[in-house]
């Protein structure tokens, strides 16, 4: 049987992770090849060098890199082992959508689909799939035009981290969902208040996860989106 890709070596719960401060960390808390590491290690440093002429992600947050965006980002693969299409929404600097991506580089028929309009952001990305080789492409444009243009369809997973409140983000969502697509939208405190306010809109079924990152964060998951 095949491990899943990606989880971290306890189950998922409301248990956080210790911090993960480097690539050593890393690799124990989500029981990886050195393969997958090596090719966040060329993520971190193609990010780190980015940074320096685009502004990718909160500066302050450069230093707690493996923690903060890459185990944020891993901790959602647990909870989707199996899904093989998944579009990552407002990818930015590729989180989690770039992460998910290199997570399953050895893992066949998978893909990713990171779509992102800001042009520097994209050639980023573009660059990180360069270098590893990873199961993703870029879609250089608005999110709206992606889903009424059908350039994807139906995913099995949609993603995104810190594009919209939920309400806004199932809107921009609901041209991907499918009958047995998941939503898993990484959030902040403030979650359980964003799926109240989504209710006022849409119907949908969720459950309100807590993070394994961080005491204040959430995963929204979202399953059975009608307008």
């Amino acid at each position: 049987m095949q491990a899943n890709p990606g989880a971290p070596a306890n189950e998922p719960g409301t248990n956080l992770l210790p911090p993960i401060e480097g690539p050593d960390d890393f690799a124990a808390a989500f029981a990886v090849p050195c393969e997958t590491v090596e090719k966040l290690q060329t993520y971190a440093a193609l990010l780190t060098r980015w940074q320096k002429v685009v502004n990718l992600v909160a500066p302050s947050s450069l230093s707690q890199m493996w923690h903060r965006h890459f185990a944020d980002s891993a901790q959602i693969l647990a909870l989707a082992p199996d899904a093989r299409c998944w579009i990552d929404l407002g990818s930015g600097a590729g989180f989690p959508g770039l992460v998910i991506a290199i997570l399953l580089a050895n893992h066949e028929d998978r893909i990713v689909h990171l779509v992102e309009s800001n042009s520097r952001k994209c050639a980023f990305l573009s660059e990180v799939i360069r270098r590893t080789k990873v199961p993703a492409v870029v879609h250089a444009a608005r999110i709206e035009d992606v889903a009424r243009e059908g350039r994807i369809g139906t995913a099995d997973v949609v993603t995104s981290r810190a594009l919209a409140p939920l309400r806004t983000l199932l809107g921009l969502s609901c041209g991907f969902f499918g009958e047995n697509t998941l939503g898993l939208f990484l959030k902040g405190r403030e979650a359980r208040q964003e799926i109240e306010e989504a209710g006022k809109r849409w119907r949908f079924e969720h459950r309100c996860i807590p993070s394994r990152t961080s005491g204040e964060g959430r995963i929204i998951e979202i399953t059975k989106l009608i307008s």
